[in-house]
């Protein structure tokens, strides 16, 4: 296949899927991995995509944030099917907020056509929502360039105004002794202030996360009411989350 070809098939996955991974592209075109670097490489310098560890993403998705590209790169296929489980939960005329992790982010591509609100503080999701059929809030104050997000007391201030249906949110870490927890208190505080402005909080979470405990524990396992993971989850862990009272959809 000549790279014409090639070139055709991975914009086209781009532009369905928002992202890929390098090697699931030559399984499936059965040529060389390092043809389909060496192509993504290309399409990179011609600025048609965005490179990441191990794949692409689209420009949509990375208007300066190489760091938030790769991380929404990590575990693709699980945060993906996760997103879709959540989407199915979602519907017109619904006020929801999606934060701003990798894991919520495939989430944006399943909702475009809906005529619902989002309220985010996510820089990467107001990108991707901005000309679609959703209707964006961003929440006011400081933007981190880093985490490509806003951050701080005015952000927290500002979504505390608005009442949210259904939250969307990721955790760096879960455990059913402590909780929630993170990495970063900005997040840790951005989180907590939805948590206790939605009716209804759903966790999207992979299974790599779940059991983990990170250094800052900001909210009760009660604070959540639905966790959304994949299927590589064990099933003895679930089961003890669905003991606590949390529903479990994977």
């Amino acid at each position: 296949m000549n790279f014409q070809l090639r070139k055709h098939y991975i914009l086209s996955v781009l532009e369905r899927e928002r992202s890929l991974v390098a090697s699931d592209v030559a399984q499936h075109l059965q040529t060389n991995p390092i043809t389909i670097r060496r192509d993504l490489a290309q399409l990179a310098s011609q600025g048609l995509l965005v490179r990441t560890h191990g794949g692409a993403v689209l420009p949509s998705v990375a208007r300066h944030p190489v760091a938030f590209a790769r991380k929404a790169a990590v575990n693709l296929s699980q945060k993906e099917y996760i997103c879709r489980l959540a989407a199915e939960h979602i519907a017109e005329g619904d006020t929801i907020f999606i934060d701003c992790g990798s894991t919520t982010f495939p989430l944006c591509a399943l909702i475009r056509h809906l005529k619902i609100r989002v309220l985010t503080n996510s820089l990467p999701v107001l990108f991707e929502l901005v000309g679609s059929a959703v209707q964006v809030v961003i929440a006011g104050g400081e933007v981190d360039a880093e985490r490509q997000a806003v951050h701080g007391a005015l952000a927290v201030e500002h979504l505390g105004r608005y009442a949210v249906d259904k939250a969307f949110l990721g955790v760096d870490g879960l455990s059913v002794r402590r909780g929630l927890s993170a990495n970063s208190e900005l997040e840790a505080t951005i989180s907590r202030a939805v948590l206790a402005a939605a009716q209804h909080a759903f966790l999207l979470c992979d299974s790599s996360k779940l059991e983990q405990d990170k250094y800052l524990q900001f909210a009760p396992l009660s604070a959540i009411g639905t966790l959304v993971t994949d299927q590589q989850a064990a099933p003895h862990v679930l089961a003890q989350y669905r003991e606590a009272g949390v529903r479990v959809l994977n």
